[in-house]
């Protein structure tokens, strides 16, 4: 989950190319060396290419021993420093997770100046430009069924009130088993379209398995459908509509009085709202259109905004296309309710960096979205006590979304905002530092991984393993941010470990796909990624505008990615167990707390206890990992 992670410090210089203008940022000179790898083709016998460049570094390789969906690149880190929310500069610096020892790529890399690394990054943000971009679009995904694999595998999918952003999230009302519905009836040799009436047996998300009225506990034309499709109504649509209610032919036989059947069985049961249809397209109706202009933030520079302008509006997400792209290619989607997007103007008035666009006056039929449309942050009393700059603090990585590292406040915006740095990993010019709010679920106090079992990252080429925070903020002469300014507000989500939902990869945020829930620390959930490794897993917040209930992508038409396939599966697996040995030496961080206990330190001068969470537990809305001590 990037939590806003935009923003540099004013008088920093950037690291961009020189046909970038950006505010109080001096730009670099006019032309950088192109690096190439070395053009070879390998292919096996057969004549058939068997080997993979990979699009990051350039490293040839055997393409089943690539990662990413697409086998595009030779490693994880690779994979994530191309994907659209970490192309910037500062991240060949980064090819390594903190802490661990670096790789011979990292080794090489690190030695290379600057200009050559930003070479680097123009060859492969050249190479995207150049790919034909992939809209999202209503194509069903080959193969693959929601209804299918939650029935294989008794899956249990997150209810859509847990989606309070998605349609219907909040006025879902008491849809459950047993409610009945007119259904069209497949099991019927007439010429027209006939209906008949059927329960839903199993829910799953916006998909529900429906059974015919006289099947009783017979399954074998039971299916799955998205109740919010068109085609299922209240009982007594066909009534109203003067069409045919038609029992199903294989049980046409059961019974002489159809009607007397109806009415007994239908006698107290439950059906859908007769304004249902209305509801779900009036909460299909989003306001952002197409050619408002934005701030979003700059996904080649994450220090810092651009204006981008709605090419199209998906089910609540929008495609961004930064307004200086003439083909239309250079784009970004998030969610209409993303921290990542904001009102033109909105970077001058906290005093984040923004880019200036080359673009002299709006292009025709462009135009501002007004301020009150963008999702609204908690208000928050600066007057008092209050972040400041140098203090410690734990957040999640918005270029690792699976880590959680140690960070330190590296400046203090207007309106609540903060400029976020992960300590070991930052650019000597700050152009990597990001924002999150002071509210945001992001961001954590001193202690928070350790008390909820969670691996920390400690800052990379930290000698002293394991890390102890009371040590490094006596080394760093620094304190740990005020336990009470943190957001410690967990609502009552209803999310359990191994739901299945719908979630955006937000390492490359076009994709939509099926994913679990793993672990559940108060209101941060882990999102698996079905058939992938661990690796790729992301810290998301329960409330995150990126999660949907299973059935989204159907009910909007946009294209939902399927599990990983069973050869991508043992690549990684292949891929694993070569590393193995080298990941056996790797700092693992604290080992898991065996029982519920409470821990103090002297932290900023103020004795604290932290209440260990329940790791992988749901939290009752009440819950609060931090208490502190009385005098």
């Amino acid at each position: 989950m990037f939590d806003g992670y935009d923003s540099c410090s004013e008088d920093t210089s950037t690291s961009s190319s020189s046909d970038e203008s950006e505010e109080e940022v001096a730009p670099l000179p006019s032309s950088l060396p192109i690096i190439k790898n070395n053009g070879q083709v390998y292919t096996y016998p057969d004549g058939k290419s068997g080997m993979a460049t990979c699009e990051m570094c350039g490293m040839v390789g055997v393409r089943d021993a690539f990662y990413s969906k697409t086998k595009r690149f030779c490693s994880v880190s690779c994979s994530r420093s191309y994907s659209s929310n970490s192309k910037k500069a500062s991240i060949l610096a980064r090819l390594q997770v903190a802490g661990k020892p670096p790789t011979k790529k990292a080794k090489v890399l690190q030695k290379q100046p600057l200009v050559a690394k930003l070479a680097a990054y123009a060859q492969y943000q050249a190479t995207l430009q150049n790919q034909a971009k992939t809209k999202a679009a209503a194509v069903p995904v080959e193969g693959f069924s929601w209804g299918n694999y939650i029935n294989s595998n008794s899956f249990t999918a997150a209810p859509v009130t847990c989606f309070k952003h998605a349609p219907m999230g909040t006025c879902w009302g008491d849809i459950s088993e047993g409610v009945r519905v007119e259904v069209p009836n497949t099991d019927c040799s007439l010429p027209t379209k006939v209906f008949w009436i059927a329960g839903i047996v199993k829910l799953a998300g916006y998909n529900a398995l429906l059974r015919y009225e006289g099947f009783e506990n017979d399954s074998s034309l039971d299916f799955w459908c998205n109740v919010c499709g068109s085609d299922i109504h209240p009982v007594g649509w066909c009534a109203t509509s003067g069409k045919p209610l038609v029992p199903p032919r294989s049980i046409q036989h059961k019974y002489t009085n159809w009607k007397a059947f109806l009415v007994k069985r239908l006698t107290g049961a439950k059906t859908l709202p007769p304004d249902f249809s209305q509801k779900v397209s009036e909460s299909m109706q989003y306001p952002f259109k197409t050619s408002m202009r934005v701030e979003v933030v700059d996904k080649t520079h994450l220090c810092r905004t651009r204006v981008a302008v709605v090419e199209s509006v998906v089910g609540g997400r929008l495609r961004l296309v930064y307004e200086e792209s003439e083909d239309k290619t250079d784009d970004f989607w998030c969610h209409m309710y993303s921290p990542l997007i904001h009102h033109i103007g909105w970077s001058r008035s906290i005093g984040h960096r923004f880019k200036r666009s080359d673009i002299t006056k709006k292009q025709e039929g462009h135009f501002d979205a007004p301020p009150h449309l963008f999702m609204k942050v908690k208000e928050v009393d600066t007057a008092g006590e209050w972040f400041k700059e140098g203090m410690k603090l734990e957040a999640i990585d918005p270029l690792n979304l699976s880590a959680i590292c140690v960070a330190t406040i590296r400046k203090v915006l207007a309106d609540g905002y903060l400029m976020i740095g992960i300590d070991g990993s930052e650019a000597a010019d700050g152009s990597d530092w990001f924002c999150y709010h002071a509210t945001s679920p992001s961001i954590f106090p001193v202690g928070f991984c350790e008390i909820n079992m969670i691996e920390l990252t400690p800052p990379r080429g930290y000698a002293k393993l394991p890390f102890k925070w009371f040590d490094y903020l006596r080394e760093t002469d620094s304190i740990a941010a005020p336990v009470k300014l943190f957001n410690k507000e967990v609502p009552n989500h209803g999310f359990h470990v191994g739901m299945k939902l719908e979630a955006v990869d937000l390492m490359e945020p076009r994709l939509v796909c099926v994913a679990t829930v793993t672990r559940i620390i108060h209101r941060l959930l882990r999102i698996h990624f079905d058939g992938w490794e661990d690796e790729y897993d992301q810290w998301v917040d329960c409330e995150s505008p990126d999660l949907y209930p299973v059935g989204w992508c159907q009910l909007t038409g946009y294209q939902l990615q399927p599990p990983a396939p069973q050869s991508s599966r043992d690549s990684q697996s292949s891929s694993s167990k070569q590393k193995k040995k080298a990941k056996s030496q790797q700092y693992k961080g604290h080992k898991k707390m065996t029982s519920l206990q409470l821990k103090e330190e002297l932290l900023d001068g103020e004795e604290y206890s932290f209440l260990q969470g329940a790791s992988d537990q749901e939290s009752n809305g009440s819950a609060s990992y931090y208490i502190k001590q009385e005098p």
